[in-house]
């Protein structure tokens, strides 16, 4: 099994322009998110659209491939740059792993989750969750950009994904929930085989998609089996500049 490694990075953003760029401890984000996903991955590409991150990622000696502007999600632009590196070479025993350009402390045991999932053959596309805690706090539970997922305890592949807490719990008070059931957030990467990733980015939107505005709804509404792995490493995500300050404060602390 091949597996290449794609990290789709657009300088244009509505609530922090320049993201990829931003420092943290001293490095672009990008060249974060690029060095740990090197420690899983032996092909990293960078996949962008602007060439300030593409001159940023030739200096600090990375892969990089320029994609149209025009694009509406990274999956779309995880296809041109796959192209681009192996032309017409869409066979299963290729996987490519979309890796978030804003995750600079993705973790080596979070990509292997991933590749492990294609260890099952029914595997088309693979995604990680993780357990929501006590610690977490019922608001975390219920907060709609924290999507929810529940998957067969039996192959892991997907049931369902939600902005609405699922399961409901039937009778027992909410501030019980966390305590009584184990539910799962979704971790944001994902992992296909190189045919499917060609099939899905051709697919109209579904009702589900629209309905809650999840991409991966669109692919389990066209049958394609999507295979969960489970991290207990929690995920730190840059979206905003605040954010950007929190991470700054967070690597100090692994000196």
């Amino acid at each position: 099994m091949r597996f290449i490694g794609i990290i789709p990075a657009r300088y244009a953003s509505t609530r922090f322009p320049g993201k990829p760029l931003a420092l943290i401890g001293g490095k672009p984000m990008i060249q974060r998110v690029y060095e740990q996903a090197c420690q899983a991955l032996e092909e990293v590409i960078v996949a962008t659209d602007d060439a300030r991150i593409y001159e940023c990622v030739k200096v600090f000696g990375g892969e990089v491939v320029m994609t149209r502007s025009d694009h509406t999600c990274g999956t779309d632009r995880c296809l041109e740059a796959l192209n681009e590196r192996i032309p017409g070479e869409l066979s299963d025993d290729i996987v490519v792993i979309n890796i978030q350009g804003d995750e600079p402390f993705i973790r080596r045991e979070q990509i292997e989750a991933i590749k492990g999932c294609f260890d099952d053959p029914e595997t088309d596309i693979a995604t990680l969750v993780k357990p929501f805690t006590e610690e977490d706090g019922l608001d975390a539970l219920e907060n709609p950009n924290s999507p929810k997922v529940v998957f067969s305890a039996v192959d892991h592949h997907a049931v369902l994904f939600s902005r609405s807490v699922i399961p409901y719990m039937r009778g027992i008070p909410k501030e019980q929930w966390l305590a009584q059931h184990k539910h799962y957030k979704h971790i944001g990467m994902y992992a296909y085989r190189a045919r499917v990733l060609a099939q899905i980015t051709t697919l109209p939107q579904s009702p589900m998609e629209i309905a809650e505005s999840l991409e991966q709804l669109r692919w389990l509404e066209n049958g394609y089996r999507i295979t969960v792995a489970v991290t207990d490493t929690a995920s730190i995500g840059i979206d905003t500049p605040a954010d950007l300050d929190k991470a700054n404060e967070y690597i100090k602390t692994l000196k």
